[in-house]
């Protein structure tokens, strides 16, 4: 009779151990590089070419946007630029840049929120509201799409496998965590890039000063080891 009076208690626990389990693992998987429950992730491309794409995440943002065009012209480079749909509200005259450099424009989302436990129609809204402002920038191509902080889990990618588009992340990100100093970054990207790597940098914003210093001899450096750079689309095209 003792023993039937704990099993509720026992139960109780059982179920709390579940849900925790359950609820880790969730947060493994939406924080995944490498695996979503719906649609095509992609973090690099396997291929034995020395290829790589480089991509900025966040803005246009004027504190980083103009010096990050000149250092991708003085040294003849194209790039991937994850745009926020509120950021080319804010500076259209850098969206337009952007895309008139040649460079290949891709969705950011419009707010920046994490893509988790979001609605559907929040998922659609923060997508095609931005859509709208890559076009408005005069950009043609394809628009590619990399959630904010990479996190996604049912909605996100349950939406861009029925539009029909890739969740595209990364391989490389010597900057994602904390404010690194810039030869700390260079160090990182020269040490783990290897053909068809994806290599992720935030050189927007003013507090980003030393990525912003690191991409010239980030560039510079691979080429000297063999690389040349392409878009995203480019790179997809290689596997």
């Amino acid at each position: 009779m003792k023993w039937l009076r704990r099993k509720p208690t026992i139960i109780t626990a059982v179920s709390l151990v579940v849900v925790l389990v359950i609820a880790a693992t969730l947060w493994n998987v939406s924080s995944s590089r490498t695996f979503q429950f719906f649609g095509e992730l992609i973090n690099r491309v396997e291929t034995t070419e020395k290829v790589v794409a480089l991509t900025f995440d966040d803005g246009p943002d004027p504190a980083g946007a103009q010096q990050v065009l000149d250092t991708l012209q003085e040294e003849q480079i194209k790039a991937t630029f994850f745009l926020m749909g509120r950021d080319l509200r804010s500076h259209p005259e850098l969206g337009r840049k952007i895309a008139e450099a040649g460079h290949e424009i891709g969705n950011h989302t419009y707010n920046h929120q994490r893509m988790v436990g979001v609605t559907p129609g929040t998922v659609a809204k923060e997508i095609e509201d931005t859509d709208q402002q890559i076009r408005d920038t005069g950009y043609q191509g394809e628009i590619h799409f990399r959630p904010p902080n990479g996190k996604k889990l049912f909605a996100l990618p349950h939406y861009l496998k029925t539009h029909n588009r890739k969740t595209i992340m990364w391989d490389v990100e010597p900057d994602s965590e904390g404010t690194p100093v810039a030869q700390q970054i260079e160090t990182d990207v020269l040490e783990e890039t290897r053909p068809g790597s994806i290599i992720l940098l935030h050189p927007m914003y003013q507090s980003r000063e030393e990525t912003r210093k690191a991409l010239k001899p980030i560039i510079a450096g691979l080429k000297e080891r063999g690389f040349r750079f392409v878009t995203v689309s480019a790179l997809l095209n290689e596997a």
